[in-house]
């Protein structure tokens, strides 16, 4: 996502921005960018402790550090996805590929979908009252089960918001601690 100066200011302003594509082969691209009133460092805690992402992380059922190699990373992860009553549980096993405290590529080696990689992307902001982290998330998905593309992208409509809001809560509490 570009941040034009229009979307940057309205990141300040605590608006949380979405984006999404209709991709090729029936794939969706997610974007979504949030500002957290925290340092880099805080944010990169929160997304890095892997082993505690199911209490920090909207939507994360389980996550589990299963090998570590320097700044490569295995995780298992489930989340909770859907639509209003009609919620599963998505499985996944995830590569990530660290480098701190800017950038977080992680790509799916086994799991519920054909295509589920992307990126977590730190921009500090260092602007008075305006310090802090812009936050953004992108990432490619396809199901490896039927799921419409127009399903899809509603459910990352509803889902994104969601999981930028409590990152941005969890760290913010967390930093005026």
């Amino acid at each position: 996502m570009e941040l034009t100066p229009d979307k940057k200011a309205r990141l300040l302003h605590r608006e949380i921005l979405i984006d999404l594509d209709w991709l090729p082969d029936s794939a969706i691209g997610a974007k979504g960018c949030v500002f957290v009133k925290a340092e880099p460092a805080i944010v990169w805690n929160m997304l890095t402790d892997y082993d505690n992402l199911s209490k920090t992380m909207p939507k994360v059922a389980s996550s589990k550090l299963v090998e570590a190699d320097d700044s490569t990373k295995i995780i298992d992860q489930s989340g909770k996805s859907g639509i209003l009553f009609f919620e599963t549980i998505v499985h996944f096993r995830l590569k990530v590929e660290e480098e701190y405290p800017k950038h977080l590529h992680f790509v799916q080696i086994g799991g519920d979908f054909k295509i589920y990689e992307g990126n977590w992307v730190l921009e500090e902001v260092a602007d008075g009252n305006d310090a802090g982290t812009i936050l953004t998330y992108e990432a490619k998905i396809k199901p490896n089960f039927f799921a419409p593309q127009f399903l899809v992208s509603f459910v990352q409509s509803q889902d994104l918001p969601t999981i930028l809001k409590g990152i941005r809560s969890y760290c913010e509490s967390d930093a005026r601690r």
